[in-house]
């Protein structure tokens, strides 16, 4: 595990054009029996994650897709069902497709739909895993929608409910996106302290969290991963903590109810193998107040957020979602930094489906 940790260290990050990852993705995804629109979708979506500064959640879940694919479990050809459909809301049977193309698709049928009925609401079952969060928003943002997208993962648990040992949920990621006059406002969270992408790194890597955001087999909190790994198993904390993880705990709740709950499939059934499922809301703001009244609403509440004195000086406040932005706009001039673990993760793939690796930025 040391030596896994300094060779890590050792590795400088490698910048590449996102034009470039993205035909890379898209052609290791065609050569694994992808067709090219769900190709698309998902090297489009993992990319963007990795833009937006999301490194667990963008090519470095590549790798594992490919092996779903593969073996199976990651369906390649077909369509979501129809399991019910009213003007408002809609429920998908996603049969096991990937989900950044499943997304995208509920995205495009939400907009057209809220644009005349003021909302819209699709929730999938059965999706694949779905990638990050924040990925999704701008394209809904860009055209003055506001987007909740929330998932849970009844395939697997790594999080206790407050107060308790055994672990329940997944870490819930809950998202919203919404228009400004500037930069959208992108929130993507965990309803959990952390996430198993990050405690999954750092524990092959060997290293700690920031902070104690794990619970050992006998509860007390670490900054270790590793408690995650070992018997009797440990458990990632509610958003909260061993402090206020009631918070998290309520939070996980809801977005059961509202994805598992509203498909009628999640924890009470079998499992199937890693996947999502999903809630996806659009709003219109032009069918409440109008946009230009929410985006003066929302530049106003921002404005007042950067404005606020820094704790520390130089540190200026920032709005959920800047940081990545900037990260996404830096890159037209230096490329995207890829995790130095990714490439290699990857090359083996692309030497199995004969694709050539993406080229350096020059």
């Amino acid at each position: 595990m040391t030596a896994f940790r300094s060779i890590v260290t050792k590795m400088a990050p490698m910048n590449y054009a996102a034009s470039e990852l993205t035909r890379f993705a898209h052609q290791l995804l065609a050569q694994a029996g992808l067709p090219s629109d769900k190709a698309q979708a998902v090297a489009e979506v993992l990319v963007e994650g990795d833009l937006l500064g999301h490194t667990t959640h963008g090519l470095a879940l590549l790798p594992s897709y490919l092996g779903e694919l593969e073996s199976g479990s990651m369906r390649k050809d077909g369509a979501p069902l129809v399991v019910s459909d009213f003007p408002a809301a809609l429920t998908w049977d996603g049969q096991r497709l990937p989900g950044p193309w499943l997304t995208l698709q509920a995205m495009d049928v939400a907009m057209q739909r809220a644009r005349t009925q003021g909302t819209c609401t699709v929730v999938i079952r059965r999706s694949h895993h779905i990638a990050c969060l924040a990925a999704y928003h701008q394209r809904a943002t860009d055209q003055g929608f506001v987007m909740l997208l929330h998932c849970s993962d009844a395939n697997s648990a790594s999080v206790a409910p407050f107060g308790g040992l055994d672990a329940v949920f997944t870490p819930n990621p809950v998202s919203v996106g919404f228009p400004t006059s500037g930069l959208p406002v992108m929130v993507d969270v965990s309803t959990s302290a952390t996430t198993n992408g990050l405690t999954n790194r750092l524990h092959k890597e060997g290293g700690l969290l920031p902070a104690a955001w794990v619970m050992d087999g006998h509860g007390q909190a670490s900054h270790n991963p590793a408690v995650l790994f070992e018997e009797p198993k440990g458990t990632i904390l509610p958003l909260g903590g061993v402090d206020s993880g009631h918070k998290g705990y309520g939070l996980s709740l809801m977005v059961e109810a509202l994805t598992g709950g509203l498909t009628g499939f999640g924890r009470a059934n079998p499992r199937e193998g890693w996947g999502a499922t999903v809630y996806l809301h659009m709003i219109d703001p032009r069918a409440f107040a109008g946009l230009d009244a929410f985006q003066q609403q929302m530049d106003a509440v921002t404005a007042q957020c950067r404005a606020a004195k820094p704790v520390k000086v130089g540190q200026a406040v920032r709005t959920p979602g800047e940081r990545g932005l900037n990260l996404k706009a830096q890159s037209a001039h230096t490329g995207v930094s890829l995790y130095p673990t990714v490439m290699p993760m990857l090359s083996p793939w692309a030497d199995k489906l004969k694709v050539s690796l993406p080229k350096p930025w020059a």
